[in-house]
């Protein structure tokens, strides 16, 4: 018997093609409908994947882990937290426990969450000192420490149920924690103005403080300049009020800086 001759390799294709082409579906009939996949949706953008990190970022989460670390250095070194507000420090506390109750049920990235733990601790640490150390307690300026915080810290929930990203107990609190950072420093500057007289110290740990949320603010027109769609205007508004709240004190820091001589704030 004869071989069967294959078909040619023009003719193979053409065979090849035929059979993946669908059959038509007889009139009248409807199409199968397909399984969708829903994707979670996130209310607001998590800001600490690594695609979003940039060296402005970084720049300011070194500074602001900087300007926790100068006063911890201080009260531990010179015992004594004279000049320093607790109640902006337990505001500060507030502020990143309402912040970081992601680390329970959420992992961005290893930086993330040592960056939050650490911020956790060295805050409830300055408290402690300030609060229950035997001999740092004593130095505590708490006559003149007289903030009444209750009057930002009522605004600012006020604020968080009325406008965020999302009406959900967890979302609430982050927005909280954003207004409240704006304005957390308001009880240690007006200490200071009080005491007139800035030790070098606390006037660096101010100075970087806001320092960090003026390279925040240059990460987020950066961010906005380089990713699409990237919007956030709770957090833009709160830091940009934050950054306005510190101006006052850079001219008068700087001021000081160039003339050689001692800090100290008008009344």
């Amino acid at each position: 018997p004869r071989k069967a001759r294959l078909p040619a390799p023009r003719a193979r294709r053409r065979v090849a093609a035929a059979a993946r082409v669908p059959l038509p579906r007889p009139r009248g009939t409807a199409r199968a409908p397909q399984p969708s996949v829903a994707r979670p949706r996130s209310p607001r953008p998590s800001g600490g994947s690594a695609a979003m990190m940039n060296v402005f970022r970084l720049s300011g989460d070194m500074l602001h882990l900087a300007s926790i670390l100068m006063l911890l250095l201080k009260i531990h070194a010179t015992r004594s937290c004279a000049g320093v507000s607790l109640k902006t420090q337990e505001l500060y506390a507030l502020v990143f426990v309402t912040r970081y109750l992601d680390l329970f049920y959420s992992f961005i990235s290893l930086y993330n969450t040592v960056m939050k733990l650490i911020f956790l601790g060295t805050a409830f640490t300055i408290v402690w000192y300030m609060r229950f150390h035997r001999v740092v307690s004593q130095t505590y300026n708490k006559d003149q420490d007289t903030f009444r915080y209750l009057f930002i810290i009522v605004p600012c929930a006020a604020l968080a149920v009325l406008i965020n990203h999302e009406l959900s107990i967890t979302e609430v609190l982050w927005t909280f924690s954003i207004y409240l950072e704006a304005v957390a420093i308001l009880p240690q500057l007006v200490l200071l103005q009080r005491t007139k007289n800035v030790d070098t110290l606390t006037g660096n740990y101010v100075f970087a403080l806001g320092g960090y949320r003026a390279l925040y603010l240059v990460n987020w027109v950066y961010r906005y300049m380089t990713e699409p769609g990237y919007k956030q205007w709770i957090v833009w508004v709160s830091g940009a009020v934050q950054t306005a709240i510190y101006c006052d004190f850079f001219y008068y820091y700087l001021r000081a800086w160039r003339n050689n001589e001692k800090l100290s704030l008008p009344a």
